[in-house]
């Protein structure tokens, strides 16, 4: 590990149209201390000569390829050679503020209780223009992940900086094809990582229609990822010391219940049945709606189960 070094982690599949500009985002950087490692996950187009040709230009630039792993399994191989004291993640479609790890850096080295500095992310278009000032609640200052993470995840993945020493605690990055940064974050709160907050913008996240994994419609694939994302959100948030009375938790156990009837939908008895324990678990009472689909299940099993249901009809007796 180099002391003071940022380590930039930017995974790449398929999308060549705004890597660059994301990689000069990092070059434009006030504070000079950094390298930018380019992950190939196993592309099929023009992307692999792309990163080659920035690795040529442009000397702070590494790159390596694997075969396709998603965005967690492309972030874990550029982890595993990063030689920073810090660590940024970067999606290859979105953007750092030229002031970011200057901010950031030193808001880590002022405050050495904390393990994670964030500041304020914007959301722009296509062309870059302006959508929204704050993404999120990243203008908000927020000390511990948890509870706030059982309703969403509540920045982007570019938003936080990250110790190296709070990385190597939370681990290798999950597989899963959506929710992996969810998870991510997760055991980052299950670890009590504390948080500050730098109350100026230092990221855009962008958006597009040039294809992305999260925003589309519900899948088999989706769901199964959510659904396994699920009962591991639950068990960081009570190792984080989140109580079942507590209102984002409530919430949580409702859509704990939601995703276990998605999943039966889709014929996934094994992970609608984790979740729907989730529900049980979480909540603070037990409503009559649960028992019913509860003890439906046992009978019909989790797809008749959830074709029966009417969700609004459940929520609305809860």
């Amino acid at each position: 590990m180099q002391a003071n070094l940022v380590s930039t982690i930017i995974p790449v599949y398929n999308r060549a149209i705004f890597l660059e500009e994301a990689v000069l985002s990092v070059l434009a950087q006030t504070y000079l201390h950094y390298e930018i490692i380019l992950v190939d996950d196993g592309s099929t187009d023009g992307t692999s000569a792309s990163i080659e040709d920035l690795a040529n230009r442009y000397s702070k630039v590494k790159r390596v390829r694997i075969d396709n792993q998603g965005p967690g399994g492309a972030r874990e191989a550029g982890r595993q050679i990063a030689c920073g004291e810090f660590i940024q993640y970067l999606d290859s479609d979105d953007l750092l503020m030229p002031r970011k790890y200057e901010i950031q850096v030193k808001a880590l080295r002022e405050n050495l209780d904390c393990d994670i500095a964030y500041g304020i992310t914007r959301l722009i278009d296509h062309a870059g223009n302006e959508l929204q000032p704050s993404c999120k609640k990243s203008g908000e200052q927020i000390d511990y992940l948890f509870p706030e993470l059982l309703l969403d995840r509540w920045w982007n993945t570019h938003t936080p900086l990250y110790r190296r020493s709070l990385c190597d605690k939370i681990g290798p990055w999950s597989f899963s094809r959506m929710g992996e940064d969810w998870e991510y974050d997760g055991r980052a709160g299950a670890l009590r990582a504390k948080l500050i907050f730098c109350n100026e913008l230092v990221s855009s996240h962008r958006k597009h229609d040039e294809g992305r994994l999260t925003g589309g419609k519900l899948t088999y694939g989706i769901t199964k990822d959510v659904a396994s994302l699920i009962p591991q959100l639950y068990k960081y948030a009570v190792e984080a010391g989140v109580q079942n009375t507590n209102a984002e938790m409530q919430h949580f156990s409702r859509w704990a219940f939601l995703v276990a009837r998605q999943a039966g939908g889709f014929g996934l008895n094994n992970e609608a049945r984790e979740c729907f324990k989730v529900a049980c678990k979480s909540t603070d009472k037990l409503g009559t709606s649960l028992r019913l689909v509860g003890a439906f299940s046992h009978i019909l099993g989790w797809r008749i189960t959830s074709n029966l249901c009417s969700l609004r009809d459940f929520f609305n007796s809860r």
